[in-house]
């Protein structure tokens, strides 16, 4: 599956966000990042998404991984990856 959308909500000191941050940029992957402290518009689209306040969010392509380390992010990513399409 070819990743069109990647949006990842964070708060800015938030530790696990800066680790997805890092894992997704090692990775070259582009995403538009949403800072859900200094926007609230972002703040309440990730908890329409996710349900929850926790930040990282995750959003690719409508598929959302909610409060995540990147271990849990690598697995979701796999399986994103072998979705078709």
């Amino acid at each position: 599956m070819k990743m069109n959308t990647v949006r990842l909500f964070i708060k800015p000191y938030c530790g696990w966000c800066h680790e997805a941050i890092a894992w997704l940029d090692d990775r070259g992957i582009r995403y538009e990042k949403l800072d859900v402290m200094s926007d609230s518009a972002a703040r309440q689209e990730m908890l329409d998404l996710s349900g929850q306040t926790l930040a990282p969010v995750i959003d690719v392509d409508g598929e959302i991984l909610a409060d995540f380390d990147t271990d849990q992010l690598a697995l979701f990513w796999k399986k994103l990856e072998q979705m078709p399409g």
